[in-house]
């Protein structure tokens, strides 16, 4: 029987998950809209609470920390100016943590997250958020392309059902695994 592997094993990369202690805390999209209404998402209870206990333990070990907010702008369920669109209060940013709003899936795309990161000399990102199959796998990947070494947690993450090309409805179970296979 052949062993399934991911590109990153057969090119031979490493895929070991990164110390946080050595790395950035990249909060994705952790806001509101997520927990009520359209745009709930299946888990994202749970996935909150692993966000806020791995927020506390980047703080307790003095990992850079940087929340991202996504914009859609008013009236939208990501306006920013309400509290749909807020940070969710459970893993709101503290003084001095940088709040990075974003309009594009990629937080990289036409932000400064990546001139902030290479400012501190960061190589390592983990990355923790909403939604799994758009904005975590899009910033997963635009770290990667930038020489970053990303690290998906997989438990402080959540996504929604979607509508397949068939017309099928696909799962929020299937969406979350595939994407997080898809990202390792």
């Amino acid at each position: 029987m052949t062993t399934i592997r991911t590109l990153r094993n057969v090119s031979g990369l490493d895929d070991t998950p990164c110390h946080l202690a050595s790395a950035a805390l990249i909060m994705v999209d952790c806001q509101n809209t997520y927990r009520t209404g359209i745009m709930q998402l299946e888990g994202v209870e749970a996935a909150i609470r692993q966000a806020r206990l791995l927020l506390e333990r980047a703080r307790e070990l003095k990992a850079r920390v940087i929340h991202i907010q996504h914009d859609a702008g008013p009236g939208s369920p990501y306006d920013v100016r309400t509290d749909v669109g807020a940070i969710s209060a459970e893993v709101a940013p503290r003084a001095g943590e940088p709040v990075v709003v974003k309009a594009y899936p990629n937080a990289f795309v036409q932000t400064d997250l990546d001139a902030r990161l290479k400012a501190w000399g960061v190589k390592n990102v983990v990355i923790a958020g909403f939604m799994t199959h758009m904005c975590i796998n899009s910033t997963a990947r635009g770290a990667f392309s930038l020489g970053y070494s990303p690290t998906v947690v997989a438990s402080a993450t959540a996504t929604r059902a979607l509508p397949g090309a068939d017309g099928s409805t696909i799962s929020a179970a299937a969406m979350q695994g595939a994407s997080l296979a898809a990202l390792r």
